[in-house]
């Protein structure tokens, strides 16, 4: 009462062998992709948004920025600092004064975030409609 294992579906291809190098017009996918999960970030995205008026203190954008925890917003800016989309300024007071703005680079990204949004605003009643049509096809 054993299983009998007998070889089926020979006629697969063969695996691409480790030795095969990538196609060079792709090499920098990663890199790109990285970029975009950064700045395609919903939070990102907002925060993009927030400082496109100028320098704003933690809370300030905490409180603009409606749904995001304290521990997300301080990912985010934290990660848009590291890719060189938000300077971080410290004024010596007491208590410490801290101001984030978006850099040259940042700035930069102010108008393809701005058409994003607007875009969305303009498309959402279309993509609920999309959505609902989707789930009820799937849901029978």
């Amino acid at each position: 009462m054993g299983t009998l294992l007998k070889p089926e579906n020979t006629g697969l291809p063969a695996p691409s062998r480790p030795t095969e190098r990538p196609d060079p017009n792709h090499s920098d996918c990663r890199d790109v992709a990285s970029v975009l999960s950064r700045v395609g970030d919903k939070w990102s995205v907002f925060v993009i948004m927030m400082l496109s008026d100028g320098p704003k203190r933690f809370n300030e954008l905490k409180r603009m920025i409606n749904g995001i925890s304290q521990r997300m917003l301080t990912l985010t800016l934290r990660g848009l600092e590291r890719d060189g989309l938000v300077t971080r300024t410290i004024f010596p007071t007491i208590p410490p004064r801290v101001d984030y703005e978006l850099t040259d680079l940042g700035r930069g990204l102010q108008q393809p975030v701005k058409a994003l949004g607007e875009w969305a605003m303009a498309h959402q009643q279309q993509i609920a409609s999309a959505r609902a049509r989707f789930d009820e096809r799937n849901d029978r």
